[in-house]
């Protein structure tokens, strides 16, 4: 295609973000001379933490009107900084930037890793972690998103505390309580929680990053087992710079600009 660049001279960068590497990412960027800053966020969340420079709000509608809109708004490169289970999102960003020649950086955090004394049961997805949970506890601190509730929704003889950003949409299991709150979250104030509500198992995603890993190491003190869902495959290959955190991001991405069109990412 040809030069991508937005007729004032600057160079358009496209964050899809609704993370905290993604939030911290356009904060790098944003005052940077010669660069024009869109976050895109999916709308999962109403009340999203405040962005810097422009944020566009809602889904694309698949690969093919996500390629479009990269032509459209003459995208110099495209950020993948979603949630590590936004596999759906991850994949049509690929596609459409290998459909018209946009290099990709994607910013993934790394997963979770188990230490001495951790007692965790990787579950492959979320049906099989709600068909686990009951065969490890009876009261359970469940931390997976307020989308994904309706897999636990069969489950019986387990209470759930479930904690989410906003109210949940879905249905829920049937015994439970809701908790609404935001990370991160302190390893004294995870403890308490565990406590108070007599928790003997944790269930969450391997969403990695420390915003919201004190709850494992938590459960690590308390000697309670923890349930946690794999990561979804995810998309790869040389045309994708590979990056773990919001610095080595906005390194990738000035290196991209530097470059000019027509260049592709490096893993």
């Amino acid at each position: 295609m040809g030069e991508r660049s937005d007729p004032s001279g600057a160079a358009t960068v496209l964050i899809l973000g609704g993370t905290g590497e993604g939030r911290a990412l356009a904060e790098l960027l944003a005052p940077r001379p010669g660069l024009r800053v869109i976050s895109s966020l999916a709308g999962r969340v109403e009340q999203p933490a405040s962005l810097a420079g422009e944020v566009r709000r809602g889904g694309f509608g698949g690969a093919a009107a996500l390629a479009r809109w990269l032509v459209e708004e003459r995208v110099t490169v495209l950020v993948d900084a979603t949630h590590p289970f936004a596999a759906r999102i991850s994949h049509a960003a690929a596609d459409a930037c290998d459909q018209v020649g946009v290099p990709l950086v994607a910013l993934r955090r790394p997963g979770w890793t188990a230490g001495p004394g951790d007692d965790w049961r990787w579950a492959d997805d979320l049906a099989a972690a709600a068909e686990a949970v009951a065969a490890v506890g009876r009261r359970a601190l469940l931390t997976v998103g307020r989308g994904d509730l309706a897999a636990f929704a069969g489950v019986r003889d387990v209470w759930f505390l479930v904690r989410s950003i906003e109210p949940p949409v879905g249905p829920r299991p049937p015994e439970h309580a809701l908790l609404l709150a935001r990370g991160p979250f302190a390893l004294a104030d995870e403890l308490a929680l565990l406590d108070e509500h007599q928790i003997d198992v944790v269930v969450t995603k391997d969403s990695g990053g420390a915003a919201t890993r004190a709850k494992l190491d938590a459960a690590r003190q308390r000697q309670i087992p923890v349930v946690i869902v794999r990561r979804p495959p995810l998309p790869g290959g040389d045309a994708i710079a590979i990056v773990d955190d919001a610095v080595a991001a906005a390194a990738a991405v000035a290196a991209l600009v530097s470059a000019g069109p027509g260049t592709s990412g490096a893993r």
